[in-house]
């Protein structure tokens, strides 16, 4: 949409246009001095109220472009800080996972500092357990040989015994009956030597 003062330029080039050249002239014409005039002064009329006009949409547009301005500057604002705040909470989680890391860390250091102490003390306790078998075994070892030891003395003296009332017996026998100590001599003589003997355990 043209303005007043466009169309008031444009009708005087629509006159001047019309108007005839001068005689003998090529850059020349022949106007009506009233119909320039009255042309001039509508022009004149109309181009305070066009420049006001435009100097209002220039106002207009200062506003428009210090109220987008500002608001530019309050997204840039809004943005730093939100880019702040993004930066401060990404500094804090990597603190959070630094720490958790530090935590997981030193749990893994204690547990196997437990898995460590339980499994050296379980190594002393199978050793203590073997040695105190192994001393009981000796010990029982020791009580099996001297009972043994003894049993076999026992039993030695017990034979030792037998074999001396055994003697007795005989020589009882021989003073009872003199004349059959021969016989009886002979017939032991053609016995297993063997038979009187007792086996030692």
């Amino acid at each position: 949409m043209s303005s007043r003062i466009e169309q008031a330029i444009d009708e005087l080039e629509s006159y001047i246009d019309c108007c005839k050249p001068a005689f003998m002239s090529n850059d020349k014409i022949i106007v009506n001095k009233e119909t320039v005039d009255e042309l001039i002064r509508e022009l004149r009329m109309k181009t305070p109220d066009e420049i006001k006009r435009y100097q209002k949409i220039i106002s207009n547009k200062e506003a428009i472009l210090n109220d987008a301005r500002e608001r530019a500057e309050a997204l840039v604002r809004d943005a730093n800080i939100k880019t702040n705040e993004l930066i401060n909470e990404h500094e804090i989680m990597q603190q959070a996972y630094a720490h958790a890391n530090e935590v997981v860390k030193m749990a893994q250091q204690q547990a196997q500092e437990i898995l460590d102490t339980a499994t050296t003390e379980s190594n002393n306790i199978k050793l203590a357990a073997a040695q105190y078998m192994d001393d009981m075994l000796n010990g029982l070892d020791n009580v099996i040989s001297d009972s043994y030891q003894a049993a076999t003395l026992n039993l030695q003296n017990i034979q030792n015994s037998l074999e001396r009332y055994k003697e007795i017996v005989r020589s009882n026998k021989a003073e009872l009956h003199p004349s059959v100590q021969e016989d009886v001599l002979d017939e032991e003589e053609s016995q297993d030597p063997s038979d009187d003997n007792l086996d030692v355990i």
